[in-house]
């Protein structure tokens, strides 16, 4: 019993996963739509084989090509994501521990917030032309507030006393944030930076589809414009899995650098 219930747990997962494919399975066979306008998942699977292994040609010119478009798409992620990174926690925080950095630059970010970051593409294009950077561009800003955000806030709500007990025994300004305000908000960084590069993501394809001739958007796009909708849900699926797969990366990265709140939480379990 023990052991199939720890089966039961490792599979559990995949539950929906496979209900939701087997039951656009039977509908695409259905015939309740044309094939051409909902392919089954086994179409999608036998046209993304091709793309990525080129095993009989039938996406024709994208045969074979995946991981040159998953590389192209890899790459502004990381470089947009990368900067905003960077730029956001440093930003927040300084916001964060300071009431007059916040006073000066807070309200100029808060009036930039709410601007959508696909309403930059045409000033992108114009600043940046047909290339790399427009995409990088909005991937950074797609990515930049919600972790500048998350960091304001886990600055903000460090617990007052630890601060007053480390600058009673002679703490600086620096010792103070590197060893007690930034591990006390290093939670609420990393929950923006799966927000940010979920955010990062969605744009970078948004930036291809408009403003870049190469990856996943592109492919989706061009696609589209061919009535090759196997090929834009092969995208689609690409696209979902990279997002996933780039969540999973910062997730063990916080697992390990967050050890001691793993701990505690099993702890507080257990008692």
């Amino acid at each position: 019993m023990p052991q199939a219930l720890a089966m039961f747990r490792r599979l559990d997962r995949y539950i929906v996963p496979v209900l939701i494919l087997a039951g656009w399975e039977a509908f695409s066979r259905s015939g309740a739509l044309p094939a051409a306008l909902l392919p089954a998942p086994s179409t999608v699977a036998w046209a993304w084989a091709d793309w990525v292994f080129g095993t009989d040609g039938n996406t024709q010119t994208y045969s074979g090509h995946w991981l040159f478009d998953m590389l192209a798409s890899l790459s502004r992620v990381l470089a947009g994501f990368a900067i905003a990174t960077a730029l956001a926690v440093s930003v927040g925080v300084a916001i964060g521990w300071s009431r007059t950095v916040e006073v000066i630059i807070e309200p100029t970010l808060q009036t930039l917030r709410p601007i959508p970051p696909v309403s930059w593409i045409p000033l992108a294009i114009i600043w940046f032309g047909i290339a790399n950077k427009p995409a990088i561009f909005l991937v950074f800003l797609g990515a930049f507030f919600p972790i500048l955000l998350n960091t304001i806030h886990g600055v903000k709500t460090c617990d007052r006393n630890l601060i007053r007990a480390g600058a009673m025994v002679g703490g600086g300004n620096r010792q103070l944030l590197r060893f007690i305000v930034l591990p006390a908000a290093l939670p609420s960084i990393f929950a923006g930076l799966r927000i940010g590069i979920g955010s990062a993501w969605m744009l970078t394809v948004t930036a291809e589809m408009v403003a870049v001739k190469s990856g996943l958007g592109y492919v989706l796009w061009d696609s589209y414009y061919f009535l090759r909708y196997d090929l834009v849900l092969a995208a689609m699926a690409s696209i979902g899995l990279l997002g996933f797969l780039s969540d999973f990366g910062i997730r063990l990265v916080m697992a390990r650098v967050l050890h001691w709140q793993r701990n505690t939480t099993i702890q507080s379990g257990e008692i």
